[in-house]
């Protein structure tokens, strides 16, 4: 690619794209363009004015020049949001979603929808009108299509479009049954396809409580714990996340969470032993729960005491926060309903990491110590302060 740019080849080979005497000549360029656009000098071909005659590229009577022009357009898309932007703006949309509507060839299709997942990509995030758009087709291919490749792309494009604001969200669950497909999709043994399906459905359950309630109706509970238990770490880390936007969700939903057999107790196991990534997302789920004063005592009955107390330590003061928060609702509730909890904190040297905490730099986090210190356990504070 340095050696075409340097000799400037790019000139020449944006002009033959537009011979249309020859569709050899405007495959052959569109090919060597591709190949240019894949590497440090995406900018440079579109510089040189390749994207209109790329977009004209997608009208051509030849199905592999229009594969072709698909294919360097979804590389220039792909590069960053400025020339996603750039390649809408050239109307290449409207044409991409015909030849998906209407694919030559397999190929072609895998080529468009790929193409398709990269003019939804990147933040800021593509206009709704364009969401609005793309979804029907995308939809269409999640119900009808079973070629794997073309369904991973098109669940990413559903990744990228619903991970924002909740109107976002609302373009997708206009297609009820999409959300059953994506859910049918996290028992692949692709793990390649259960990751955009798994992110787009834990970008729905960061919406509203409507939204996460779409998503339990598809049936994704007795899904997770297999996922929980997945060889791929990002995976098991996705679903912690997931289950945690689930455990902010209003009482029902919560209710329907802890009544998942095991499910609950395995995120307290990532909480206890997982990796570090996946054990930060668990705490989030864990203390979410706990921040439910109707579910403290099931929680608590699970195990969630220690493995929450370990986490007092962690070097991430959000996540100590999180974790002071729970362990507060836990005690408040235990002091409502006469429970002992203050006592099982203490025997799993909670109380000894709270007094740790009043040493602490950040003053947020010595602040709700030295709140808790004081409410639950009167006379424990740190004898050594003035």
């Amino acid at each position: 690619a340095t050696a075409a740019v340097e000799v400037g080849a790019l000139a020449p080979l944006v002009a033959l794209l537009s011979h249309k005497s020859s569709t050899e000549l405007q495959f052959e360029a569109a090919w060597a363009l591709t190949n240019i656009a894949s590497t440090d000098y995406t900018r440079q071909v579109v510089q040189a004015g390749a994207v209109p005659p790329l977009v004209e590229l997608l009208s051509s009577a030849s199905a592999d020049v229009r594969e072709q022009g698909a294919w360097c357009l979804g590389n220039i898309a792909g590069d960053c949001p400025e020339l996603r932007n750039l390649v809408l703006d050239a109307k290449a949309l409207d044409p991409i979603l015909a030849n998906i509507q209407q694919p030559a060839s397999l190929s072609l299709l895998r080529n468009t929808v790929w193409t398709l997942s990269n003019l939804c990509r990147g933040k800021p995030p593509v206009h709704l009108e364009v969401a609005k758009k793309v979804v029907p087709l995308l939809a269409s291919i999640v119900r009808q299509c079973s070629d794997e490749d073309t369904l991973i792309d098109a669940c990413w494009a559903f990744s990228y479009i619903t991970d924002g604001e909740n109107e976002r969200i609302d373009i997708l669950l206009e297609h009820r049954d999409v959300i059953v497909g994506l859910v049918k999709h996290l028992g692949s043994r692709s793990a390649t396809l259960v990751a955009p399906a798994l992110r787009t459905l834990g970008n729905v359950v960061t919406g509203n409580d409507g939204q996460t309630q779409a998503v339990l109706d598809a049936g994704i509970l007795p899904q997770l714990l297999t996922l929980l238990q997945h060889p791929k770490k990002s995976l098991r880390k996705e679903t912690c996340w997931l289950i945690s936007n689930i455990a902010a969700g209003d009482r029902k939903q919560i209710s329907m969470l802890l009544a998942e057999p095991r499910l609950i107790p395995e995120v307290l196991q990532h909480l206890s032993w997982g990796q570090w990534e996946v054990r930060e997302e668990a705490a989030w789920a864990i203390s979410n729960l706990c921040m439910s004063k109707n579910h403290v005592q099931k929680v608590v009955e699970m195990g969630a005491i220690r493995p929450l107390c370990e986490l007092l330590t962690a070097s991430d003061p959000n996540l100590v926060i999180v974790v002071l928060n729970a362990i507060e609702s836990i005690l408040q509730v235990s002091e409502e309903q006469g429970l002992d909890y203050d006592e099982r904190l203490e025997d799993a040297d909670g109380l000894d990491k709270l007094e740790e905490l009043q040493g602490h730099k950040n003053e947020e986090i010595y602040l709700k110590a030295v709140g808790i210190l004081e409410r639950y356990f009167p006379g424990e504070e740190d004898v050594g302060e003035d």
